[in-house]
């Protein structure tokens, strides 16, 4: 099986670069499935049903999110229904959505987890329990398991990467918003990437104008973070290649589209 896997979408720009890179990129890969996190889609915090729909329409198969998953409330009035759409699956029970979704490709099916760090992150359960719960659930269907860890820290996403190592196809780290260099297949066949990187502005910091960020730093006063809607754009992703049958990983491959690295570039 073929995935595509796209990060962090930050506001109008970022839906943007989706709307007019996916389908080039979907030309060249040829990814049977294709999954997005779009925690930030909504001007950098949340997603709206409509967003949510606007990533169907241009080609997504799923989306999962992260931390910022309720910022935007609307998403009260919607997630239940939104079954292509996945929510960190380690928030306590009784929140709203699943953490996990099957996709069906011809005879193969793919399981797509989402969980969330606890370093520097919000009071949740245990990501790694929840990872063996979700695993064990998922392995008596398809041995095909893409994880979407959102997590702050390298060394958290790290041990879950080897945690999981050899029981799932993939764990991807998203969240940081900066891609690393480590793309790689661990020992025992699970590809690995600490974070994918995000999508959205290019010339500014995180997603945010950068001015803001700046002054953050240099006044230590309480500054509104906002995020542009013109300039220069980023795409940043990876695309990986899984065996049908033992669902082990055979490739991993840094994806990243911008002025200074236009279509083209990875190829």
């Amino acid at each position: 099986m073929r995935l595509l896997f796209i990060g962090d979408v930050v506001g109008s720009m970022g839906r943007e670069m989706v709307h007019d890179q996916l389908h080039k990129l979907k030309q060249q890969y040829k990814p049977q499935v294709t999954i997005l996190n779009g925690e930030n889609a909504a001007a950098g915090r949340g997603i709206t049903e409509k967003i949510y729909k606007g990533f169907l329409q241009d080609g997504v198969d799923i989306v999962t999110m992260g931390n910022h998953t309720w910022d935007n409330r609307e998403i009260f009035e919607f997630i239940d229904e939104a079954k292509k759409m996945i929510r960190p699956a380690n928030y306590p029970e009784g929140t709203p959505g699943n953490g996990i979704a099957y996709i069906k490709v011809n005879q193969l099916e793919l399981a797509v987890i989402n969980l969330i760090g606890r370093v520097f992150m919000s009071d949740v359960d245990d990501p790694f329990r929840k990872a063996d719960e979700l695993v064990e659930e998922a392995s008596q269907r398809t041995p095909l398991i893409f994880v979407d860890f959102h997590a702050e820290t390298t060394s958290e996403k790290q041990a879950m990467g080897w945690y999981l190592d050899g029981r799932v196809s993939a764990v991807v780290g998203t969240h940081t918003h900066v891609q690393t260099n480590d793309a790689r297949i661990l020992p025992a066949g699970t590809a690995y990437l600490t974070d994918v990187g995000m999508t959205g502005p290019y010339d500014e910091i995180l997603g945010m104008r950068r001015e803001a960020v700046i002054n953050r730093f240099l006044t230590q006063m309480p500054t509104r973070f906002e995020v542009p809607k013109e300039g220069r754009k980023l795409l940043s992703g990876c695309f990986i290649e899984i065996d049908d049958t033992t669902g082990a990983a055979k490739r991993i491959e840094n994806i990243v589209i911008n002025d200074d690295r236009p279509f083209g570039n990875n190829f």
